[in-house]
C-alpha cells in the first residue's frame, strides 16, 4: 500500500500527456506543512519542450507559495525503477536540497534515495557568490 505522496505521484501520472513516447511519469512534492503538490509530464511535438513531472510539480509547488520541501516521489511504469533525469535532478536541488526521493511503478516496487546520492557533486547559488 504506497503511502500518500507515492499515490499522489501515481495518480498524477495518469493526468501525463506523453503521446509521442508514451513514457508517462508521475511526480509529488510534500512541502514542510504536509501540502502535498503533483506534476505528470506534458510533451509536445517538439518534444524538447517537453516538460517532466518532476520540474511541473516543483514549479507549482512554487506558483503556490511553497519553499521548503520534505520528500519527493516520482512513478512511472517500469520494472527498474525511473530516477529524475539530469534538468530535473538540477532543479530538484535547488529548490528542495537534499530531500528524500521515492521512485515507485505501478506494482507498488519502491526504492528511496537522498538527493545528495543521486546528484552527488550539484551546481548551486553557492558557485555565483563571490
Amino acid at each position: 500500500m504506497p503511502d500518500v505522496l507515492e499515490a499522489a505521484a501515481l495518480k498524477a501520472r495518469e493526468n501525463a500527456h506523453a503521446p509521442f513516447s508514451k513514457f508517462k511519469v508521475g511526480a509529488a512534492i510534500e512541502d514542510e506543512s504536509g501540502r502535498i503538490f503533483t506534476g505528470c509530464n506534458v510533451e509536445n511535438a517538439t518534444l524538447g519542450l517537453t516538460l517532466c513531472a518532476e520540474r511541473v510539480a516543483v514549479f507549482k509547488a512554487i506558483s503556490e507559495g511553497a519553499r521548503k520541501f520534505r520528500r519527493v516521489a516520482v512513478a512511472a511504469d517500469t520494472d527498474v525503477l525511473t530516477p529524475p533525469c539530469g534538468a530535473c535532478r538540477q532543479i530538484l536541488w535547488e529548490f528542495c536540497g537534499d530531500v528524500e526521493i521515492t521512485l515507485v511503478n505501478l506494482h507498488g516496487k519502491t526504492v528511496k534515495f537522498q538527493m545528495k546520492h543521486l546528484f552527488p557533486r550539484p551546481f548551486d547559488a553557492s558557485f555565483l557568490s563571490e
